[in-house]
């Protein structure tokens, strides 16, 4: 665990990809639940920071 913030830390890809990849899947739930309005609303921008920040993380050295 202590790993994974050493990484997030030192802006390793493995840890913010992973953080990216939580977003994007996140985004994508909070679209397709029908209970919170709130969710539904969010949902798109949620799942776009998701992907550009996987696509600017992409770049960071391993």
């Amino acid at each position: 665990m202590s790993n994974f913030f050493t990484g997030l830390l030192q802006l390793r890809r493995g840890p913010w990809e992973m953080v990216a990849t939580i977003l994007i899947g996140l985004g994508v739930f909070m679209l397709m639940q029908p209970f919170v309005l709130w969710g539904f609303t969010y949902s798109f921008i949620t799942t776009l920071i998701g992907t550009v920040m996987f696509i600017v993380v992409s770049h960071f050295k391993e």
